[in-house]
């Protein structure tokens, strides 16, 4: 068999300068969409961790309200309920190394005092709210390794309940 140098491929040297100079693009391809990839994905981390502690807060003065609407002899204890339930609800999952958040109950009425007319209705709002940023030095307590200007300063858990009859 004899080569047949017409079929035999040929190497094109208009091509070659072209490829070498086209070396090491994927690779700074690859390095810019990770690094894009890789922000999006931990900035969605990072603000999930916060909903996390946010939703929890809520949980935590919903559950405190809802105290609240059960029976008590008065409306003072009725607000000492709802503060000692929504205490008890964020101590369980609060990390150790920050003071949990005091809950605030209040008493919110519409006259000037509690009835069962609508003119006269009240409610009790309990609220918790973390603060977040140190007062001392202004540093964010919070331990996420995220720019200062992402984190908020405060989250704050609020709910509010109708007491029916006057509240008593």
């Amino acid at each position: 068999m004899t080569a047949r140098p017409h079929l035999r491929q040929r190497r094109c040297p208009r091509l070659r300068p072209v490829a070498r100079a086209q070396r090491g693009v994927y690779a700074i391809e690859f390095a810019f969409t990770f690094l894009l990839l890789f922000g999006l994905i931990y900035t969605i981390i990072c603000y999930g961790i916060l909903l996390t502690y946010r939703m929890a807060l809520q949980n935590a003065a919903e559950e405190g309200a809802r105290a609240a609407l059960r029976y008590q002899p008065d409306i003072t204890a009725r607000l000492a309920e709802a503060e000692n339930v929504a205490r008890l609800r964020v101590q369980g999952w609060w990390p150790g190394a920050l003071d949990a958040p005091e809950p605030k109950a209040d008493l919110v009425q519409e006259g000037a005092i509690c009835g069962p007319e609508w003119a006269n209705r009240c409610s009790i709002q309990v609220s918790i709210t973390m603060d977040l940023v140190d007062d001392d030095n202004g540093k964010h307590l919070f331990a996420l390794p995220m720019p200062e200007f992402a984190l908020p300063d405060s989250l704050t858990g609020q709910a509010s309940v109708l007491l029916e009859g006057g509240g008593t």
